[in-house]
């Protein structure tokens, strides 16, 4: 399959920073699946910060107007 999708097998490199959801904890590498994890990050900072990242991310997108669904006319 490619990327890796439905494999268990982590991914990723050592240097690579990433949030893990699964055990809320930085990891470095390819620690636990992919589907656990945010990032790669580039530093042990940014990845402790991933949460706050996509809570502010996820902020800005629902109020970007780009991303508002229009009501049918009707």
């Amino acid at each position: 399959m490619p990327l890796g999708f439905g494999s268990k097998k982590p991914t990723g490199q050592p240097g690579e920073w990433f949030w893990c959801l699964k055990h809320q904890k930085v990891e470095e590498g390819p620690e636990c699946a992919a589907k656990d994890r945010l990032g790669p990050y580039a530093t042990r900072e940014e990845a402790a910060h991933a949460l706050q990242t996509a809570d502010e991310r996820n902020k800005e997108w629902r109020e970007d107007p780009r991303w508002k669904d229009e009501e049918p006319n009707g």
